[in-house]
């Protein structure tokens, strides 16, 4: 019984030491690597494994180097992979720039693999021009003012090819299209009219692409092309009607100012009307006392008095008649 116990761990041991040679050395890629023609020794894939470097990315992707005839060491796709870059992306870029005959080297394309770049994207955009659409949204234009007011609405299609010696380092696509848009914008505000640019589209094209608008990027500029150009709103006029507009409500409120002025001078005239007339009234209380002084005095006799009376009725007659005829002259 001992003995079955005994033999039965000892198969159970022997499976799980054949898992572990069979996974510590992963004979498979070994014998891969050896048919394609690839020489790696047994103790180089354990190193990989004792390195937490997958053999099964490093064998093909040193594979695939070797029937492309790229003659690319293990130990530096090992220290790509440690790096933390992407060794089967990094080949396939260089094997793309082999066949098109671009010079890129492998210590360039993994610096740009590890700045975050897509170097195989790098590399197809290299071959085959990529467009770029100004401004990115289908629908959406560039808008600016000519000279005489008009407004345009623009866009416009970059070709572009990707520079793979200032891809480290370089401005991506958002620079082009900032500045693409923004010669856009500079080059219809210098035109004279509206109409010299609907004619002359090309002339767009032309100053924006004179002024070396892909220095300092990852890319190339070949060709800047117009796709539509609209007219949009006559800002001039709508400019000049607002500032009529404005003129108008300043000159409405200093009329009313001088409006506002002027019933305060009247109310402030009649005030001072009042006021004298309160001083007549004052003074004309002083008559009787000064009369009454006089008589006492013996300066006044009665019919001197009477005929200040008949005086006083007789003017306030004739302020009667008189008033009399101003009434009628307003009512008729």
């Amino acid at each position: 019984m001992e003995t079955e116990w005994v033999l039965v761990l000892g198969v159970i041991a022997g499976i799980f030491i054949l898992i572990f040679f069979f996974w510590i050395i992963p004979v498979r890629l070994w014998i891969s690597a050896l048919a394609a023609g690839v020489r790696i020794s047994i103790l180089s894939l354990i190193g990989m494994r004792l390195r937490k470097v997958k053999p099964e990315i490093i064998v093909p992707t040193l594979i695939m180097a070797h029937k492309a005839g790229l003659p690319l060491k293990m130990d530096a796709l090992e220290a790509h992979y440690l790096a933390g870059g992407d060794v089967f992306k990094v080949v396939r870029s260089l094997i793309a720039a082999d066949k098109a005959n671009i010079d890129l080297s492998f210590e360039k394309a993994c610096a740009i693999d590890l700045a975050g770049r897509e170097v195989l994207e790098a590399v197809h955009t290299s071959v085959n021009p990529k467009v770029i659409n100004v401004p990115e949204k289908e629908n959406a234009t560039i808008d600016s003012v000519a000279r005489d007011g008009i407004q345009l609405l623009a866009r416009a299609r970059v070709t572009v090819r990707t520079n793979i010696e200032r891809l480290v380092g370089g401005a991506t696509e958002q620079t082009i299209i900032a500045r693409v848009g923004e010669g856009i914008v500079s080059t219809i505000g210098s035109a004279e009219t509206y109409k010299a640019v609907l004619q002359n589209p090309d002339l767009i094209s032309k100053t924006v692409l004179s002024k070396g608008l892909d220095s300092g990027t990852s890319f190339e500029i070949l060709s800047i092309d117009i796709v539509d150009v609209n007219v949009g709103k006559n800002v001039g006029a709508e400019l000049q009607t607002n500032q009529a507009a404005a003129d108008l409500k300043i000159a409405q409120a200093r009329a009313e100012t001088r409006r506002a002025m002027a019933v305060a001078q009247e109310q402030e005239m009649k005030a001072k009307t009042q006021e004298m007339r309160a001083k007549v009234v004052e003074a004309e209380a002083e008559i009787p006392k000064g009369i009454a002084q006089a008589f006492r005095e013996g300066k006044l006799g009665v019919m001197d008095y009477y005929s200040l009376r008949n005086i006083q009725a007789d003017t306030t007659m004739r302020e009667k008649i008189v008033g009399g005829g101003e009434e009628k002259k307003d009512k008729e």
